[in-house]
């Protein structure tokens, strides 16, 4: 599993070093960087989000979402019809109702397939690159949405359950702030008296202004930043959006005792409260063996956590404003080898989107008779975020500036998947 490094110059030690009794601010503060605003009525009406369903190990897809039938390469489940044009796996009957909402693109033909380098280039669009780290795409979606809930107190791109790709060039006020399925925050209970702390943070303010005025890069003024919004946040009654536990009973069995459905129904929440971009975590999908055995157990929570969101979000008047992305690193082969399993596959598999006004109930793009390649048009990870990026409003002309003065487009240059907005 990759650990995704903390970008120079705001590693969690450096931070520490300015004083050791700030070290309960230290991991989460980081992170803790852009303003939100929970409760007004406006913008959850008016703002857009996106929650990307991340299935960290790379899912057999041909097994969930683009079955083959009658050929050498299908695995043991049925298919069943559903409220869309497409049929899925039998031990999605939740879903298979709510796929009207939802399309699936099944000509994904992605450029690597070693886990590390196939969920960076899945989160950002790009192959890895020592020069530079690239920001993750829900760095992107906060930066661009920002200007939106710029007087919100909650952190603008949440991960849940896991670490997600960090901000690259566009810095740590981008960073995603990382809690568990519960909604809890690493660090940020106090063990000291509101008294010491607070004298604790005056001497550090002191501290990091002296850095500012003598001009040691922007580092310091980073770490202000968020020293400052760690602040308001650790005061801040929207914290209370974090509390999945306060949800009624039925409402948090309807999403099941899981870490991944309390993870997305804490998604739900965070949409709720103005949140741009929210990552839930659901792994151990590295299948290479007792694939079926093990999907039997993966793919009914799968199937409660994600049907339910997706009848929230509706119901609750969200969905048409929230973009819903369910992908992992790559796919799996379509043989399957001597250990009942499938191996890592790039070449033709499938993700599902929708929401955010894009088109449900398709199944865009094909693969062959047996899986193994796309016959149609192929897209790629930049195309699908593109897709994203236009149904949240983000134009696609927009570009930035890296570190080292090169201009990059958003999403890489993607094209738009046509299917999704005809």
């Amino acid at each position: 599993m990759q650990r995704f490094a903390t970008p120079t110059g705001m590693s969690r030690r450096h931070f520490m070093s300015h004083m050791a009794g700030a070290a309960a601010f230290a991991g989460p503060a980081l992170a803790m960087t852009r303003s939100l605003q929970a409760g007004a009525e406006a913008m959850r009406r008016n703002h857009k989000s996106a929650i990307l369903l991340w299935m960290g190990g790379g899912p057999p897809t041909i097994d969930i979402w683009d079955q083959k039938p009658g050929a050498p390469t299908s695995g043991p489940f049925t298919q069943i019809g559903t409220a869309g044009n497409a049929q899925i796996c039998e031990h999605l009957p939740q879903m298979a109702s709510h796929m009207d909402k939802l399309s699936i693109v099944r000509s994904m033909s992605t450029r690597e397939a070693d886990h590390g380098r196939g969920t960076y280039y899945m989160h950002t669009g790009y192959v890895p690159n020592p020069n530079i780290e690239h920001p993750s795409y829900g760095s992107v979606v906060a930066h661009e949405l920002e200007p939106f809930a710029k007087d919100l107190e909650i952190p603008p791109f949440v991960s849940i359950g896991g670490a997600s790709a960090g901000p690259g060039f566009l810095g740590m006020s981008y960073a995603p702030f990382q809690v568990d399925s519960n909604g809890r925050v690493r660090n940020l209970e106090m063990q000291i008296e509101n008294r010491r702390m607070a004298q604790r943070l005056a001497l550090l303010d002191t501290i990091e202004q002296r850095f500012i005025n003598e001009r040691r890069g922007g580092s310091a003024t980073e770490h202000a930043r968020v020293l400052e919004k760690t602040r308001s946040l650790l005061s801040s009654d929207q914290m209370a959006a974090f509390n999945v536990n306060s949800e009624p009973q039925n409402i948090r069995e309807r999403y099941g005792n899981t870490g991944f459905g309390r993870g997305c129904l804490l998604a739900r929440r965070l949409v709720e409260a103005g949140v741009p971009f929210i990552e839930v975590g659901f792994g151990g999908w590295d299948l290479h063996q007792n694939c079926f055995d093990t999907l039997q157990t993966k793919l009914p929570q799968m199937d409660t956590a994600m049907s339910a969101l997706m009848e929230d979000l509706y119901e609750r008047g969200l969905l048409e404003d929230t973009v819903v992305i369910w992908m992992g690193e790559f796919g799996r082969t379509p043989r399957i080898n001597d250990r009942t399993g499938r191996d890592h596959y790039a070449r033709a598999w499938s993700a599902v989107v929708g929401g955010g006004g894009l088109n449900g109930g398709l199944a865009i793009g094909e693969t062959n008779a047996d899986g193994s390649r796309v016959v149609t048009e192929p897209y790629s990870a930049e195309d699908l975020m593109a897709s994203v990026c236009k149904g949240l409003g983000i134009s696609l002309q927009t570009t930035f500036t890296s570190g080292n003065g090169r201009p990059m487009k958003i999403a890489n240059g993607g094209k738009v998947i046509p299917e999704l907005f005809s």
